[in-house]
């Protein structure tokens, strides 16, 4: 299973290492001491707390200032559902889910699961770009 540092752990929820320190010391988010001693996180606790905190963090629903499009975006897979020949996965990815449908055989060879560290590429032929009113 995946196991990321606390510095990953923040890059991937966008807030500094002693925010995430902070979670960990009051048991918010449970974390584990690897080979070397360090603090790390197994991916699917970060992917229970993502899918947690974007449901229930407000602050998470800011207003967008400026935006554009990225290409590729790093999450942590939190849902992967199988059958014979197709399999939906879902990357949470900040506060955002991403959904993609791919077939059973590039899941299960790319070993897709809750926890694991993943990035959605994404190719649009047409992409919107959005700036709020600042009234």
């Amino acid at each position: 299973m995946t196991k990321l540092r606390i510095s990953e752990v923040a890059s991937l929820l966008h807030v500094s290492d002693d925010t995430v320190r902070r979670w960990a010391d009051s048991g918010r988010l449970a974390t584990a001491t690897d080979d070397v001693g360090r603090a790390v996180v197994d991916g699917t606790e970060v992917a229970r707390f993502m899918a947690e905190r974007a449901v229930d963090d407000p602050a998470l629903e800011s207003p967008v200032v400026s935006a554009s499009a990225r290409n590729r975006l790093t999450g942590i897979v939190t849902r992967v559902v199988r059958d014979t020949v197709m399999a939906q996965v879902e990357l949470q990815v900040g506060p955002h889910r991403m959904v993609s449908l791919m077939s059973r055989e590039a899941a299960d060879e790319l070993g897709l699961e809750p926890g694991v560290l993943a990035v959605a590429t994404v190719k649009s032929t047409n992409v919107g770009i959005e700036i709020p009113d600042h009234r």
